[in-house]
């Protein structure tokens, strides 16, 4: 070792049990299979890059001082040892002045470095260095390596509600889905029903921005002066057919605009319309039974006619002569 080598310069091995987690972690979520993946490799070939600590000296009454460390980066890793048995992993030193600022940041840049962190981890992590810490989301950005735009948009995702926030984690949907969701932010309504449709309907993120558009200008479009009856009829058709109905008079006629998806959605859609047509020829039919029937019990009853013989009987009538 060089004599004039510090601390936080050179590798040590420290014992596992010795290093306590990082309190700043951002990330939450820590699949299990990659784990046992990660301890297979570590178990065969040992930890490769070194974790990063601070060194604690803490005196405890009747034990004397006693030395710990706290992780700063390599969780990960410090989990998958402790899966493989291992005893002791490599550790980098730093100063143990390190600002807790600084602790979160180096956790953060790991994580976003290794693509590791999900969209609400990020999220949650930016805003801590915006509320404890003061950082301007410009600044927050220099230091991740990222826009200050990235930082914003991204710190907007915890402005959805928690039951979205849970399907991004879980993958339900997907970072692209959270934008057009936050164009509706100011019409909760609107903007449940489409989070439903992105989960029921699987729709892509071009989808959804489409539909998020069109549900803004449909907004704007019935505040306007749109007939009452008209936007019953259309959600009477919506509910229908199960999918977003728009109905545009113009001043001879209009038209019915019926959106679609997928060629399933298009497929589903032909099979309702198919249905509904048969049932309504259906119910005119019985109409015309059951009003043929009325009329046949309402009739009078006709009024029995003699029986006449074959034998011409009318031959012999007077009315057949003449004077």
């Amino acid at each position: 070792m060089d004599p004039e080598a510090k601390p936080y310069d050179s590798i040590y091995w420290v014992e596992v049990d010795r290093i306590k987690p990082n309190p700043f972690q951002p990330r939450k979520v820590f699949e299990e299979a990659a784990l046992q993946s990660l301890s297979e490799s570590i178990r065969q070939y040992g930890v490769l890059q070194p974790l990063v600590v601070t060194r604690k000296e803490i005196e405890r009454p009747g034990e004397g001082i006693q030395v710990e460390y706290e992780l700063i980066s390599g969780e990960r890793r410090l989990r998958a040892s402790k899966l493989a048995g291992v005893y002791q992993v490599p550790v980098v030193i730093r100063h143990s002045e390190d600002s807790d600022r600084m602790k979160l940041e180096l956790a953060i840049i790991e994580n976003l470095q290794r693509e590791d962190l999900n969209a609400i981890d990020r999220a949650i992590a930016f805003k801590r260095l915006y509320d404890e810490f003061g950082l301007k989301h410009a600044d927050i950005g220099k230091r991740v390596g990222k826009s200050r735009e990235y930082v914003s948009n991204t710190m907007r995702i915890l402005m959805l509600p928690k039951e979205m926030q849970d399907a991004l984690q879980k993958g339900d949907i997907n970072e692209g889905h959270t934008r057009p969701l936050l164009m509706l932010i100011d019409k909760p309504e609107e903007q449940r029903v489409l989070f439903k449709e992105i989960v029921e309907r699987r729709l892509t993120v071009r989808d959804t921005e489409q539909l998020a558009r069109r549900i803004a200008v449909e907004k704007v479009r019935k505040t306007d002066q749109v007939s009452p009856d008209l936007i019953h009829l259309e959600r009477q058709l919506t509910e229908r057919l199960g999918t977003r109905v728009r109905i545009e008079k113009k001043d001879k006629g209009g038209k019915v605009m019926i959106e679609f998806f997928s060629p399933e959605d298009l497929a589903h859609l032909c099979m309702v319309l198919a249905s509904q047509e048969q049932r309504a020829k259906t119910e005119e039919r019985s109409a015309e039974i059951g009003a043929e029937a009325a009329l046949e019990q309402a009739a009078p009853s006709p009024t029995p006619q003699p029986v006449q013989e074959e034998t011409g009987g009318d031959l012999y009538s007077v009315k057949n002569f003449t004077v």
